[in-house]
């Protein structure tokens, strides 16, 4: 998605489907990037491509599940996650957040992201994840945008 060509592709096939999006949310994990520039880059990229497109880019701090990791308490008890589960100080500063999810599942189960994932975003908490997860602030600020 930090190329031109493939992102152009992916627009293209999101604003093709019927009825046609009335904006284009690009999510992106960081990684080691600055999230900023990244957001930038992208969102650039997508414009030069896709101007007559509402598009706005936000990139997860390190990778999405450390959103999870922010609402940890929502996930507690859940999937068999443990009753007690807190979530981490700085969640956004943790490599490995599918990892300290494993870590946290019962034993012989790990994190799956196509099996949890679905789960995992209806019962995080989402406030706790705004407070401590300033990406997911970002992202669910430009949703809010969006629907306004």
């Amino acid at each position: 998605m930090l190329k031109p060509e493939p992102l152009a592709q992916a627009v293209t096939i999101v604003t093709a489907r019927k009825p046609e999006p009335t904006g284009v949310l690009v999510l992106l994990d960081e990684d080691d990037d600055c999230a900023v520039e990244l957001a930038a880059h992208v969102h650039d990229l997508a414009q030069n491509s896709h101007a007559h497109i509402p598009l706005t880019a936000v990139v997860a701090v390190r990778e999405f599940e450390a959103w999870f990791l922010a609402g940890a308490a929502g996930l507690a008890g859940h999937m068999g996650l443990p009753h007690n589960l807190t979530p981490p100080h700085h969640p956004e500063s943790i490599r490995g957040a599918k990892e300290w999810l494993s870590e946290r599942m019962p034993a012989g189960s790990t994190y799956r992201p196509p099996a949890h994932q679905p789960s995992f975003v209806q019962h995080f908490d989402l406030d706790a994840a705004r407070r401590a997860a300033p990406s997911f602030d970002k992202f669910c600020r430009e949703v809010l945008r969006f629907l306004d």
